[in-house]
């Protein structure tokens, strides 16, 4: 399970990397061991800030290869976009925290 867990880090971590800009990585109002994420449909989207151990969560996968398919690493907002409704990462999020 040690295993599958690193591989799944290791491959959220070579995702995050090839999808945040370096304006995003240095900025300095997303704290350390936090990651911000845009979401929301389309013309409307919400900042979130998150730890970045929810991107080791399976169901936060699904999610990011969602991003991964609708947007590439070519992302809109210049930072990680989740293609999600704010409702259901709320949902997540919270459920996460649990």
């Amino acid at each position: 399970m040690g295993i599958q867990l690193q591989g799944i880090a290791h491959h959220a971590k070579q995702k995050l990397q090839r999808t945040l800009s370096a304006r995003l990585a240095t900025c300095n109002n997303v704290p350390k061991g936090h990651v911000a994420v845009y979401v929301g449909e389309e013309g409307y989207r919400k900042r979130f800030i998150i730890p970045v151990t929810y991107l080791n969560h399976p169901l936060f996968q699904i999610l990011l290869n969602r991003a991964e398919e609708e947007f590439g690493f070519d992302h809109p907002m210049g930072g990680l976009t989740i293609p999600c409704s704010e409702e259901y990462f709320v949902s997540l999020i919270s459920a996460l925290n649990c």
